[in-house]
């Protein structure tokens, strides 16, 4: 038997610290977990020395990419696991793209005549996308590459900070994480604009990329590590690789998950915690929750909570 649960009240000019020890006291159903998350985070950023923040490319399309940037300023974490995606549109939002509020319900025909992507209800104009990635991508590479010189590999990670010093958006998760020394891993950089673009460069000219190295830092990251925490937004492989690392350090002594996903198909997607336990991807001792809910609506929370109070 817990505390008594006690009904909330809401009052005008609340603070957002306010609304969040409202949730505490609603308790049900994941008002309760917002409200863990938060303490649950704030425990590792202050004991951790290893806090991984994994997420899906789809969110940095999102105004969240922004928030997503002051964590990474904040160093609230210190490594970044994530898709193609976020690569993706940081890069072309960072060079001018524009990313327009559209809907769900649209014209999907007419808007593939009118040459507009849709993501969710986002609008991306095919002239603001995968031009602009390969434009950028390749005069970087071409600048890392001139004069012919193979004296230096480079690895995904070096060539995605590469890429971030080049960037001046101060929202820009790429800049952010280059300037503070912040890694970013992503497993399946091959499955998007930005590989593509890695590719058809490489039809051309020689890439000297060691596509190993990511994964022998993850391997460093895991075995050093005193402690690791994750917060860990959506599935997918960002979700994926940022567990099967941590069962080498014995599992995250710390995991909050935010998701959408539902366990019963089976897949790593809607896996919950104490599933990654059997797997000694999670501690047995570990502190876990997972928040159900859309991520745009749940982070700036949950942030709030570990920025400022």
């Amino acid at each position: 038997m817990g505390e008594t649960i006690r009904d909330a009240k809401l009052f005008k000019d609340m603070k957002i610290e306010d609304l969040i020890e409202l949730y505490g006291s609603i308790h049900g159903f994941m008002a309760s977990h917002i409200y863990e998350a938060i303490k649950i985070i704030k425990e590792f950023r202050k004991g951790c020395d290893t806090r991984i923040l994994s997420f899906t490319g789809n969110i940095a399309a999102t105004g969240v990419r922004g928030i997503i940037s002051q964590l990474l300023r904040e160093r609230i974490f210190n490594v970044v696991i994530t898709t193609c995606g976020t690569i993706d549109h940081d890069i072309a939002r960072s060079f001018g793209g524009k990313y327009m509020k559209g809907f769900f319900d649209s014209d999907d025909i007419q808007l593939h005549r009118e040459g507009i992507h849709r993501l969710g209800n986002i609008f991306i104009p095919v002239n603001d996308y995968g031009p602009i990635i390969e434009r950028i991508v390749h005069s970087i590479l071409r600048e890392l590459t001139s004069g012919g010189s193979t004296n230096r590999s480079y690895s995904v990670k070096d060539i995605i900070w590469e890429i971030g010093r080049r960037i001046d958006d101060e929202n820009s998760i790429l800049r952010v994480a280059s300037s503070n020394g912040i890694p970013i891993y992503v497993p399946g950089f091959l499955d998007g604009a930005f590989g593509t673009a890695l590719f058809t460069f490489s039809q051309f000219n020689r890439i000297p990329i060691d596509i190993f190295r990511d994964e022998s830092e993850l391997a460093d990251i895991a075995f050093r590590s005193k402690c690791m925490g994750a917060l860990i937004i959506g599935g997918g492989i960002s979700k994926h690789h940022t567990l099967w690392w941590a069962q080498f350090h014995g599992g995250l002594d710390y995991a909050v998950y935010i998701t959408t996903a539902v366990e019963w198909d089976g897949s790593l997607s809607g896996a919950r915690p104490r599933e990654a336990v059997t797997w000694g991807k999670i501690r047995e001792s570990a502190k876990n929750i997972v928040v159900y809910g859309d991520a745009t609506v749940i982070l700036p929370i949950i942030a709030y909570g570990i920025l400022f109070i």
